[in-house]
């Protein structure tokens, strides 16, 4: 029996029900009611009463060719046909992962060559943790085992991600985080940076407070610094320019491998295939996911660069880590061709010289002049909308993180799609967007400001 058999009132009663939904309050879900998205197409989804809604957040940053490609349904189902799975243990692989690991070390920075699998970013940083340390445990010194991470950061929802990520009311709910793991200020110039202090001198104080956590530990004691070029689920946190040069700089003085999480940024969204490549970063491992299949799989490729490989070949001995649905043949096809047609339609181009551009462009002249925005912020298809109660001190609304969750229930209302962190509204759009869809995702936007701040304004 399919959906269309059941009323919205129905699914909404059955989903409440049975189905427990993540990052949710349950009790306030259950008196709303969820709504039902039921179809989509191109940069549009659209609910069970037939709203249609331009789609900001290209699902959960990752549906970068947008919706309704035939071609993915197809090829998922040529190889459900010929091979549905097979696993990567037992010394042996299948045709499809093995194709999209050469892929992908060809669209990777220079250095990084080798591919492990897994099915989200939160088991790939699972992976990354663990490789990082056994690499240091194979060259002897498995004393140095500690990760430097960021406070605001967000690596994943498992035991692993969660310890690795910053985010307070995670780690509260954790109930006790994976050890030897720290956490160092956010390079968020916005909030943070001292009266007078440049964009560039912040970038470099941020960058010194992972250098005094490498001296507090002692370097013989830390194994990596992992970080998101772009800081995404915290708020789209760009950090300055002088930021990531240093970083990298300070790692490679103490001999600190350098670990970056791309589940958002990878795969064109920042006008490169990696924001390691638009940043000039070198990492030892990019964790990827979600673009790589732009969703329409459960698919993650962490990729290794040579210096660890060739440890963990050199040295041998059993890796003792893996997944069932490691290097899934239908997920792997399906992010072939994914690839295929970011390549093919030049969609990478086109967020570098054409929709990046404009889009930071439409937000710095049709956005950031409005009396709730205290700043815009954008890199390749990525933005923020900062929500102040007042442009000139920064001061935000009360309680915390309400007014953005106003803007971003009128939003929704009037058919645009935001997400609300905090007090930030976020925006990672599909890389299908054009001019036109750009302008029309501005004209929604403004309107929702304008009604928010109708509300706001009665407190």
């Amino acid at each position: 029996m399919t959906y269309q058999n059941y009323s919205l009132k129905q699914l909404q009663q059955i989903d409440a029900a049975h189905h427990l939904h993540p990052f949710t309050d349950h009790k306030e879900l259950r008196e709303a009611g969820s709504r039902i998205i039921t179809h989509a197409n191109g940069p549009f989804i659209y609910d069970s009463e037939g709203a249609e809604i331009l789609d900001g957040m290209a699902g959960l940053w990752c549906v970068n060719i947008g919706y309704g490609r035939d071609e993915l349904a197809e090829a998922a189902y040529a190889q459900m046909k010929e091979l549905p799975y097979y696993n990567s243990f037992f010394k042996c692989s299948t045709p499809t992962p093995v194709l999209l690991s050469k892929k992908l070390a060809e669209i990777a920075p220079k250095h990084v060559n080798q591919v492990f699998y897994g099915s989200s970013g939160s088991e790939a940083n699972d992976t990354a943790l663990r490789l990082v340390r056994h690499y240091w445990a194979l060259e002897g010194k498995p004393e140095k085992n500690r990760i430097i991470s960021r406070k605001m950061a967000y690596h994943g929802s498992t035991v692993a991600g969660t310890s690795l990520g910053g985010m307070d009311g995670m780690h509260k709910q954790l109930g006790g985080a994976v050890p030897n793991i720290v956490h160092v200020m956010m390079p968020y110039a916005y909030e943070l940076a001292l009266p007078g202090e440049s964009d560039h001198d912040f970038g470099l104080r941020a960058a010194k407070a992972v250098e005094d956590a490498i001296l507090e530990a002692g370097a013989d004691k830390v194994a990596a610094f992992i970080g998101e070029p772009v800081m995404g689920a915290g708020g789209v946190k760009i950090p300055p320019v002088s930021y990531w040069p240093e970083v990298q700089r300070i790692c490679r003085k103490y001999d600190v491998l350098l670990m970056l999480d791309e589940v958002i940024t990878g795969y064109g969204r920042t006008g490169e295939w990696f924001a390691a490549q638009t940043l000039g970063i070198e990492p030892d491992t990019i964790t990827t996911a979600k673009a790589l299949t732009s969703g329409y799989q459960p698919l993650s490729a962490l990729l290794v660069g040579d210096r660890i490989a060739s440890t963990l070949v050199e040295k041998g001995g059993e890796f003792n880590h893996g997944y069932t649905y490691s290097g899934h043949p239908v997920a792997c096809a399906v992010a072939l061709k994914n690839l295929e047609i970011i390549e093919r339609e030049g969609l990478v181009d086109r967020v570098r010289n054409d929709t990046g551009p404009y889009f930071a462009k439409a937000l710095q002249e049709r956005i950031a002049g409005h009396d709730l925005v205290g700043e815009v912020r954008s890199i390749g298809l990525m933005g923020a909308i900062e929500i102040v109660k007042d442009k000139a001190t920064k001061e935000r609304f009360l309680p915390a993180g309400s007014a953005a969750v106003t803007v971003r229930d009128h939003a929704i209302a009037n058919g645009m799609m935001l997400r609300a962190t905090g007090d930030t509204m976020i925006l990672s759009p599909p890389l299908i967007w054009t001019r036109d869809t750009i302008d029309m995702a501005c004209d929604r936007i403004s309107k929702a400001l304008d009604l928010a701040q109708v509300d706001l304004r009665k407190r």
